[in-house]
């Protein structure tokens, strides 16, 4: 039977929306502030010369050009304030989360509550300004050594380092403005926006590319895999591995309550994008950096590309093996840590049926998390190569695909989700005011009045 939520939710209508002006007006400051991020993408960084860029663009599109450009909503390819995007805030979130697993000083952090949150988020920032800088420097220099700037030189440097850096720190802050006074993840947002706002005209260049050679068959073979692609994805996004949990009786006192069961839910992917976005860093970096440097690479940039190129089966290999190390790597250290899960149903007396609590459950939820992760990381895997065997195999020009499919898919489920609990909550607020529980008396009941004294 379905609880009284679920069937709350499934009677959500456009009447309910209308009437829940909270939310209204989240969505619409989202929204806004969103319309500004697109804008600042066709800002251009001072100093720098379109026409050439344009024509490197159109050269490299075909490798790290194309990939950067989605994930950047085309900022890199126009060059714009905002061409590092959000992603050094995403990488130094990362790593300060990996430390914060291993460092006992930064772990205690995590435990003290609220101000141990607003530690690591700072720490967070000072690393995105760190990552930013140097990255925004080696882009200004290979802009310089691409011939790509009108006067290069120290003051043009400075004025990219200083325009990308301020650019992404006002992404960060547009991020956490959405996320407190929007609706949704506020980074995870601006990313979804940035792949969404490409696709049409990836999608356009795919069809002209099919046009021009006669693939009709081919194109409605991919547009057919995208589809299933995406509801695998929502599929296994969804997938959950549930252990039942029991907690034993207890007295309140002269009342003795049965002993309550649920369940502790284990997503099949528990590390979501992240190993993804990890093994496409490592793997990017070569073609990267022999791209912004003019293709001017010495003898072992020459032999890590012919072997770890695109489309290589060594590069389709080491890809597929990151990812599934990233994901063990990263749901054992920071997405579900056995041994706090288990202290933490100890405590709370709470014990898997047939499971001693302690180790022994430990050890029992690292059996059942690896043989999980086995389809989870397959399945990561899975998705993530295909754009890279479409583009090597039948040369089809589509970067709608592994990652990006990963992420539009994700933040979209879960801004649903987030809408259907605001409006939850405001139906919620309905019955409790028709209920008068909330102080009100009901009308037509008379006051006694208190005895006077004599």
């Amino acid at each position: 039977m379905a609880s009284a939520a679920e069937q709350m939710a499934a009677n959500l209508s456009w009447g309910a929306f209308s009437k829940a002006t909270e939310l209204r007006q989240r969505i619409w400051f989202t929204i806004g502030l969103l319309i500004i991020y697109r804008l600042g993408t066709y800002i251009p960084v001072p100093g720098i010369d379109g026409a050439a860029l344009r024509n490197f663009m159109d050269q490299a599109s075909a490798g790290i050009g194309g990939i950067l450009s989605m994930f950047t909503g085309g900022a890199l390819g126009r060059m714009g304030v905002f061409a590092l995007g959000i992603m050094p805030y995403i990488s130094a979130s990362i790593i300060v989360q990996l430390l914060a697993s291993m460092v006992p000083a930064l772990e205690q952090l995590k435990k003290e509550g609220e101000q141990g949150r607003k530690k690591i988020n700072q720490y967070t920032r000072y690393g995105t300004v760190a990552l930013a800088l140097f990255q925004a420097y080696g882009l200004a220099r290979s802009l310089e050594a691409g011939g790509l700037a009108h006067s290069p030189g120290v003051f043009f440097q400075a004025s990219v380092v200083i325009t990308l850096v301020g650019g992404t720190m006002f992404l960060m802050w547009l991020g956490e403005q959405i996320t407190a006074r929007g609706i949704g993840n506020g980074i995870s947002l601006i990313i979804f926006v940035g792949i969404v706002a490409e696709i049409p005209g990836e999608i356009a260049t795919f069809l002209a590319g099919g046009r021009a050679t006669n693939s009709t068959p081919v194109i409605l073979g991919v547009i057919a895999m995208v589809v299933v692609v995406i509801g695998f994805v929502v599929f296994m996004e969804r997938a959950l591995r549930k252990i039942r949990i029991q907690y034993p009786r207890r007295q309140v006192g002269m009342k003795v309550y049965d002993g309550q069961s649920s369940h502790l839910p284990i997503k099949v992917n528990p590390a979501g994008v992240i190993p993804a976005i990890f093994a496409s860093s490592l793997l990017l970096l070569p073609i990267t950096i022999s791209t912004f440097s003019g293709n001017e690479s010495g003898p072992i940039m020459s032999t890590l590309l012919a072997y770890f190129g695109p489309g290589q089966p060594l590069y389709l290999l080491f890809f597929a093996a990151m990812i599934v190390f990233f994901a063990y790597f990263y749901t054992q250290n920071v997405s579900f840590k056995t041994d706090d899960v288990s202290e933490n149903l100890k405590n709370q007396g709470g014990f898997i049926p047939g499971i001693r609590p302690g180790k022994k459950t430990e050890e029992y939820l690292d059996y059942v998390v690896n043989r999980v992760l086995v389809i989870g990381s397959g399945y990561l895997a899975a998705v993530c190569l295909l754009p890279e065997i479409l583009r090597s195999q039948w040369s089809v020009p589509f970067y709608f695909g592994g990652t990006s499919v990963l992420i539009v898919v994700s933040v979209t489920m879960d801004t649903i989700n987030q809408v259907q609990s605001h409006l939850l909550a405001h139906q919620y607020e309905g019955l409790i005011e028709k209920s008068q529980l909330r102080g009100k008396r009901k009308t037509g009941t008379k006051t006694r009045k208190a005895p006077s004294r004599r």
